[in-house]
């Protein structure tokens, strides 16, 4: 782009720019997402995203995980990798503190291996019900970052690796049923049921995930047994 054509814009003397040119008129001005989308808007054009997906967890969410002893809590990227989580967490699910960035992604977790046992989930009462999220997700999540290569590798990587993945992706789904409960079946303290929140951050275009039981109920003495037992109780293998 010239400096004669930037200028010949900036006095609205120029053709209507492309999404191209806005993109990178946004990026030399380093907007943010929502000042970039809205320079789109304004000139009438589809926001061109060329953006990676976040990955770095704010630290006030970081020390609020830690601040939840009855609630099982993670963040989860758009891509769905677990990228923090608390203790109880890694007692009721998995300790992801060994596992790399890959195996800590819960889509790969949900699609590969032998087609994904419910042991492969953690033995989750709605397995097919997460399975159509992650691919409506996912969906969403190429739309917002199409040249992010962390997002395209998963997508490719599990249309090839799994049929169900490959079906529901190109069934086009819109809209899932919200996943309000959930129970886990524990190798340790057997089912766990628990009512299931997941909160949007969207300055990081990331989740907070909470797994919670009523005060008294079987799945909160469950989550209680679960604390004083630790990450060690939890040996799913797929």
């Amino acid at each position: 782009m010239s400096t004669e054509y930037y200028i010949r814009l900036e006095q609205g003397r120029a053709p209507q720019p492309s999404g191209d040119v806005l993109a990178a008129i946004a990026g030399a001005l380093r907007l943010t997402d929502a000042e970039s989308d809205h320079l789109h808007v304004l000139a009438g054009t589809a926001p061109n995203r060329t953006g990676l997906h976040r990955r770095d967890v704010r630290p006030s969410i970081l020390a609020l995980l830690q601040r939840l002893p009855q609630t099982a809590a993670f963040v989860m990227s758009a891509a769905f990798e677990v990228l923090a989580w608390n203790d109880l967490a890694a007692a009721l699910m998995e300790d992801f503190a060994p596992l790399t960035p890959q195996d800590r992604n819960l889509a790969r977790r949900a699609f590969h291996g032998p087609q994904s046992t419910d042991a492969t989930l953690y033995g989750i009462s709605d397995a097919a019900e997460f399975r159509l999220s992650v691919v409506m997700r996912l969906h969403a999540t190429l739309a917002r970052y199409p040249t992010d290569p962390a997002v395209t590798r998963l997508v490719d990587e599990l249309r090839d690796a799994s049929p169900d993945f490959a079906r529901l992706w190109e069934r086009h789904d819109v809209q899932a049923a919200p996943m309000l409960t959930k129970t886990f079946r524990h190798p340790a303290v057997g089912e766990v049921a628990v009512d299931c929140d997941t909160l949007t951050l969207t300055d990081r275009d990331q989740y907070l995930v909470l797994f919670t039981a009523p005060p008294g109920s079987t799945g909160a003495e469950a989550l209680a047994l679960l604390n004083v037992l630790g990450a060690e109780a939890s040996h799913y293998l797929p």
